[in-house]
């Protein structure tokens, strides 16, 4: 029976086998391979995400691919050694300057674009906050406000996006309005539950199913309507009223030309964990790869399948691992310092206090974890005990989420580093 830290060692080794598996560059290759590029003149690369750099270097290396010109806005770190194609580091999840200065530059870059030209669009995680470009009327400023209220009231990455895309002038299809006539294929790298065209990166190439009433009714049922900039609230009142131009929907013609392949996914990372898991000689089952809601309350119930694993042998038999994808939310209820991760494996640790070699693992394929240093981190049955040794409290941290700051003492903490992907969060549990 492996030992507690032979099981820290197997779920790390079972979430790299995630992380390198969703590594877009090969994808990108095949996907490239089928296009025939002798036919456009000019092949322009634009787009955002933490993946961008590493997804613009994957282009680089396709034959036959001369490109014009390029820009991807990326997260500050984010970054790889690039030819022909520049990046520019920015600011996430809050948008900066730096995010709309970059994202003016691709907007021109794709208004420039003629009939007889390429535009190349990669987008991956995190594309929404790093594409900033406000719509008229609309500042800077005021998308910084409402995209912090948006995330500290724990709205998932539809809402968010929903929101994101009507007070902006390259999301929700706009970029492809901007680009047209050219011919657009967007590569994209999903961190998105169900693989949502319009929703990863908030769509600016894919027709907008949402509209002006429905973003107007997330503020409305969040209850921050007082709380977001009189311009937001003005502009979502005038396009619920049909004063503003919707964004563009199905069947508009400027998504002739356009397409849209998925490069990667959760699903490809948990896959490749699963194979990893059964390689080091557990009995494995994948719970699901569309994990959503509240970080706290989804850990317990991991922590209470493993209790079972533990008390019964169901629904596998030791030794045993539980994989599960997917993307939580906090509800922000204190000013601590962590990320959804590691307040899953915060809140986890102490359902699984005392449970001998049991081993739960969260987190993010990207290498961050909300604004923090680390992707994630890892607790056993000693985890508790330790933390209480040092005068730590699980209960106080949680509540003030201050995942990170008890985790950091600890040695729990998992960093990878930019890891130049970004398909959402793998969790392991293994049962020894």
């Amino acid at each position: 029976m492996p030992s507690e830290g032979q099981l820290r060692r197997h779920a790390l080794r079972i979430f790299r086998a995630a992380v390198d598996a969703a590594d877009p560059r090969e994808a990108i290759l095949r996907s490239m391979r089928r296009c025939n590029l002798r036919q456009f003149e000019n092949v322009y690369v634009i787009g955002a995400g933490k993946a961008g750099a590493t997804m613009a270097a994957a282009l680089e290396r396709v034959p036959g691919l001369r490109i014009t010109e390029g820009l991807v806005n990326v997260k500050y770190g984010h970054t790889a050694r690039l030819r022909r194609v520049e990046f520019c580091e920015c600011g996430h999840p809050v948008p900066d300057k730096n995010g709309m200065r970059g994202a003016t530059c691709i907007a021109e870059i794709a208004r420039g674009a003629g009939s007889n030209d390429l535009v190349i669009c990669l987008i991956s995680g995190g594309a929404s906050a790093l594409l900033p470009l406000p719509a008229e009327g609309i500042s800077l400023t005021d998308k910084q406000a409402t995209t912090k209220a948006l995330l500290a009231c724990g709205a998932d990455i539809h809402e968010l996006n929903t929101v994101r895309k009507h007070l902006s002038a390259i999301k929700g299809g706009q970029l492809a309005r901007l680009a047209s006539p050219a011919t657009v294929i967007t590569l994209v790298l999903s961190d998105v539950v169900g693989d949502d065209l319009d929703v990863i990166g908030s769509g600016p190439t894919v027709p907008d199913r949402s509209t002006f009433a429905e973003a107007h009714g997330i503020l409305r049922r969040y209850r921050l309507m007082r709380r977001v900039p009189k311009t937001v609230r003005e502009r979502l009142e005038r396009g619920t009223a049909d004063g503003i131009q919707e964004t563009p929907k199905p069947g508009d013609p400027i998504f002739a030309r356009a397409r849209n392949i998925i490069v990667g996914n959760n699903r490809v990372a948990i896959d490749a964990a699963a194979r990893m898991a059964r390689t080091l000689g557990y009995r494995t089952m994948v719970l699901s790869t569309l994990i959503e809601g509240e970080a706290r309350e989804v850990a317990r119930v991991h922590a209470a399948i493993a209790r079972e694993i533990r008390s019964s042998g169901q629904p596998v038999k030791p030794p045993a691992c539980i994989i599960s994808g997917g993307e939580t939310t906090v509800t922000l209820r204190g000013r601590g310092l962590g990320g959804r991760n590691q307040e899953f494996v915060l809140a986890a640790a102490s359902d699984i206090a005392g449970v001998r070699n049991v081993v739960l693992l969260s987190a993010g394929t990207d290498g961050t974890d909300g604004p923090t240093d680390a992707a994630g981190a890892i607790a056993d049955a000693q985890t508790i005990a330790r933390a209480t040794e040092k005068g730590l409290s699980a209960a106080d941290s949680l509540a003030r989420n201050d995942s990170n700051r008890f985790f950091e003492p600890l040695g729990d903490l998992i960093r990878t580093g930019p890891t130049g992907t970004n398909v959402m969060d793998v969790q392991v549990v293994l049962v020894g």
